[in-house]
């Protein structure tokens, strides 16, 4: 003990050679003043919400989203009125989009007739040929004209999607020479088609007879550099295929595959609509191969006429099933049906749903889950914590919610991840009421939810001002987990909901538990009763907190002492 004494006197004395040579003194007592003098922060500062937080972002999506149902749910003087004191910048692209939304064609008339009176503001060819699409589906052709005479007599840019937009919508109505007018004055005005202007065209004249001038537009387009896309490749199939030359429909989806362009879904679905129509089944068995191998599927409407075809055709339709197992669950595979008595259950292919997971199509697997609960096939663990998992992803928690009703239905387990993953979630969605469901069904479950998530969803519920729901997670915790860190987002659940009594009792019967306090939990109560102005108590428990302070103090020096005598015995530091 005397070789510690001496060495702390040592440090000591060097220590304040080197504060009086440098008059480090002086400085320390006028810091010292200064502190004396500060104002006391009050211990509930560290709580309160910031008073001026940022205004939340705004995105483009939403402000288009406000307009349209303006437009659409307001008569147009309330809706011009509430246009009027919005207050956002009107520009080319947000006009554009509010019109491709689609109100009705009276007020995006309307709207934009008003648009093109705001100052600073004028239409461009990208809004005019979103108005002329407007009209032309409409069938108001003749203000279509109107809008596109306007566009010429301004000198608005017309360009191939422009000329492309009118002319389809022309033969749309059945006017084929206006068609051809408008694609003979696209040519002459120097406009060079794209690949969409030369198969809209071609469409138009196979849609009317022509043939041999939709032949020689086809020679065009190659000979200009424009290579055939899906689209294009669709239309000439679907010629053929009203022509009843199968055959060659067949060898054009084949080598259109063989230069580089693969069959999209909308494709695969106008096809096997036409066979199913011509009853070529051979021909639809072909592209069925082809669905399967690149995962795609057919619609309601069409699987419906395809599987009336092969019925009628006498032919097996198992493949067709196969193919669009998200339509018919009667596709099982034999390995996956699980048969134990009166007590059997089916289980879907697990194939398919990992197909829709791969390709994030929730919708599907939402119909797959909803068309089951009413059945008695039954959907395996790993497959529904997967989906669970992607709806997290998307932050979907209807789709994320259904698949847990599921497992609660047919009584399937969820491990420990899943029910975290979900937790974190709904939180971050505010959805709070689902929280506490998910939260008891884990505990239920066998799955302990930890101290550290324990606190953390104790301390949001009361951030919340949700104490109720707080205290229901706290009851559900094991007796193991209820420690210091947990009684103290209790407390503070309380704190912010102002009920510091219910705090104080919460504090109270922590101690009697043998439970420890901490310094955070003192602070806790000493904000609360902050803010409820009892001034009394917050001396008290201000004493309390000193004393508990004092004790953490001492006892940190002991043990730091004790550590550098042992530096100093291990090193020979010793006479």
């Amino acid at each position: 003990m005397a070789i510690y004494v001496r060495f702390q006197f040592r440090f000591l004395r060097y220590s304040l050679r080197r504060l009086i040579g440098s008059g480090s003194i002086t400085t320390i007592r006028a810091q010292h003043a200064l502190a004396r003098n500060r104002p006391r922060k009050s211990p509930f500062a560290k709580f309160k919400r910031p008073e001026n937080d940022p205004a939340p972002r705004v995105y483009a999506r939403d402000v288009v989203r406000n307009i349209s149902n303006i437009l659409r749910y307001s008569p147009w003087d309330s809706a011009e009125e509430q246009l009027r004191n919005l207050s956002i910048k009107w520009d080319s692209y947000t006009i554009n989009q509010v019109l491709k939304t689609h109100p009705p064609m009276e007020k995006a008339w309307l709207f934009f007739c008003w648009t093109a009176r705001l100052k600073g503001f004028k239409h461009d060819q990208y809004t005019y040929t979103t108005m002329l699409d407007i009209f032309g589906e409409a069938r108001r052709i003749s203000s279509m004209n109107f809008l596109f005479q306007q566009m010429q007599e301004k000198g608005i840019k017309i360009d191939a999607v422009t000329y492309t937009s009118v002319l389809h919508w022309l033969s749309h109505d059945g006017d084929i020479e206006g068609s051809v007018a408008v694609w003979k004055k696209m040519r002459a005005a120097g406009c060079r088609p794209t690949v969409v202007s030369y198969t809209a065209y071609m469409k138009v004249l196979f849609d009317h007879g022509r043939l041999k001038e939709a032949t020689e537009i086809f020679k065009e387009m190659l000979q200009s550099g424009c290579s055939p896309n899906c689209f294009t490749y669709t239309v000439l199939m679907e010629h053929l295929a009203d022509t009843g030359k199968y055959k060659s429909l067949l060898e054009v989806f084949n080598k259109m595959q063989e230069a580089g362009v693969q069959p999209d879904k909308a494709t695969c679905n106008i096809l096997i609509h036409k066979c199913s129509l011509a009853g070529e089944i051979q021909v639809a068995t072909h592209i069925l191969h082809y669905m399967k191998t690149n995962s795609l599927v057919l619609r309601h409407p069409v699987y419906v006429e395809a599987l009336e075809s092969f019925k009628s055709a006498g032919e097996i339709d198992r493949l067709l099933r196969e193919v669009n197992g998200h339509i018919s669950h009667d596709y099982i595979r034999e390995e996956e049906v699980k048969s134990t008595g009166s007590d059997a259950h089916l289980t879907v292919d697990r194939g398919l749903i990992d197909m829709f997971l791969i390709k994030e199509n929730v919708a599907a697997l939402d119909s797959i889950l909803s068309d089951t609960m009413k059945s008695e096939v039954q959907l395996d663990s790993e497959s529904l914590a997967n989906i669970i998992d992607l709806n997290c992803r998307h932050s979907r928690i209807s789709g994320a919610m259904l698949a847990v009703r599921y497992c609660l239905l047919m009584k399937i387990s969820i491990e420990r991840p899943t029910y975290l993953t979900l937790i974190g979630t709904l939180i971050r969605d505010n959805s709070l009421d689902e929280v506490s469901v998910i939260v008891e069904e884990m505990i239920k479950g066998g799955h302990p939810l930890g101290t550290h998530q324990a606190a953390l969803l104790i301390y949001r519920f009361g951030y919340a001002r949700r104490s109720l729901a707080a205290a229901k997670v706290f009851q559900l915790l094991p007796e193991d987990e209820k420690d210091s860190v947990t009684f103290s987002a209790l407390i503070a659940s309380y704190v912010f909901c102002g009920n510091i009594d219910k705090g104080i009792k919460i504090h109270e019967e922590m101690l009697n538990k043998g439970i420890p306090s901490t310094l955070g939990t003192y602070n806790l109560i000493l904000a609360g009763l902050h803010k409820c102005g009892r001034v009394r108590d917050l001396e008290v428990y201000a004493r309390k907190k000193k004393a508990m302070k004092s004790k953490l103090h001492t006892q940190d020096r002991l043990v730091m002492a004790q550590t550098v005598c042992n530096t100093i015995f291990e090193h020979g530091m010793y006479d």
